[in-house]
């Protein structure tokens, strides 16, 4: 009996004015609907003003020839920064993979870095993103790029991710792949993708809400992308607020080694039909998406180090590219196909070393349609 009254008195609190009992609750304080209201009014004010105000106290200097660091190539809040800080400043934006970033060499040898001393002053900027193949791209572009508006732009297409059913995302068996968040979640389907339906949304979320981008952010840059608590367990003796320096780290020295491959002309590469690539369909979402933001886009295709393919191989992969010029053309979109570089300026199959960018860069500015839309356009 006593039992009983016990659980009880555990389930019911009398009333403070000796009226109908109230349910128990382990709650010390209650909140009215209108406390409700007012706490979260200033929940959603402080995740929408923090990382507004975050931008003003925390140093961002880029050098000359800027590139994001390498660690920080997932850091979406750091890009989209960036990108706003470039369109400020710069004609022309360099866009796309890691080529186009500069993963070979020193952020003085990147593409961008050429085209500036050549033209003699700071007038490209690098908004390349190692790993950003054409699914992700195209959503870093819409989602990360809106700065992108009014612009010249070089987007650089490279075919690498055309070269097999894998890179091209359209296998059925699950493909791990770079920068997965980027991608479309729902639709268009890359069948390759088998996240579940609890990381597509919160994919889509954190596009959409910037406290969570910032909240990324600051793991990235600051915790060696782990969570505060994680990164706690793993320096015990560190506080997390001197952590904190509120600089984000410039250009790194990044420059993987490489040397010259040597051409074997050994590999046949299976090439999918443009008709039917995933990834060309993305990188034409990303041409109309920055001509709709009234972006004079210029579209740089390669180079392809075509010195290891067989000449079957080679045939496939021209008359690719052939397919991709009459698409541009008809769509009225300047573009330039370099011919292949010679095989000992190239360090794999997609990326030049040092001495291949600058001979790119030279033949870029020889060009007369680069001069027409980039340099010199018609106003």
């Amino acid at each position: 009996m006593q039992k009983k009254e016990i659980e009880n008195s555990n389930r019911v609190a009398a009333s403070p004015k000796g009226g109908m009992a109230e349910p128990f609750s382990s709650n010390c304080l209650r909140l009215s609907l209108a406390e409700w209201l007012v706490a979260t009014s200033v929940v959603i004010a402080v995740g929408c003003l923090a990382p507004m105000l975050w931008h003003r106290v925390e140093k961002f200097e880029p050098s000359p020839d800027y590139r994001l660091p390498y660690d920080l190539s997932s850091d979406y809040w750091l890009y989209q920064g960036y990108a706003e800080w470039a369109a400020e400043r710069y004609d022309t934006l360099v866009v796309g993979d890691s080529v186009v970033w500069g993963h070979y060499v020193s952020k003085d040898n990147t593409l961008a870095a050429h085209l500036n001393r050549l033209v003699g002053k700071e007038e490209f900027a690098n908004l390349g993103v190692d790993g950003t193949h054409p699914a992700a791209l195209e959503g870093l572009l819409r989602y990360y790029g809106r700065a992108i508006a009014n612009k010249n732009v070089i987007l650089h297409l490279n075919l690498l991710w055309m070269s097999s059913p894998k890179h091209d995302l359209q296998t059925d068996k699950e493909h791990h792949f770079n920068h997965p968040e980027l991608v479309a979640q729902f639709t268009p389907k890359i069948p390759c993708y088998k996240a579940s339906y609890s990381e597509r949304m919160s994919a889509v979320v954190k596009r959409r809400v910037p406290l969570f981008n910032w909240i990324c952010h600051i793991n990235i840059t600051y915790f060696q992308s782990m969570d505060v608590p994680t990164w706690t367990v793993e320096n015990p003796y560190d506080c997390p607020f001197e952590a904190v320096t509120l600089r984000i780290p410039n250009s790194d020295d990044y420059e993987s080694d490489a040397k010259g491959v040597k051409p074997t002309g050994s590999n046949t590469l299976d090439w999918v039909d443009l008709k039917t690539s995933l990834q060309w369909k993305f990188f034409q979402r990303s041409i109309d998406l920055l001509r709709r933001r009234n972006n004079r886009v210029f579209i740089l295709v390669g180079p392809f180090n075509e010195h290891l393919l067989t000449p079957e191989s080679i045939d496939t992969y021209r008359k690719i590219q052939t397919e991709i010029a009459a698409w541009l053309k008809q769509n009225n979109i300047p573009h330039y196909i370099p011919p292949v570089l010679a095989a000992e300026l190239y360090s794999d199959a997609s990326h030049p070393l040092a001495e291949g960018y600058a001979e790119l860069a030279s033949r870029l500015i020889q060009n007369s349609a680069f001069n027409s839309a980039i340099l010199n356009p018609a106003e």
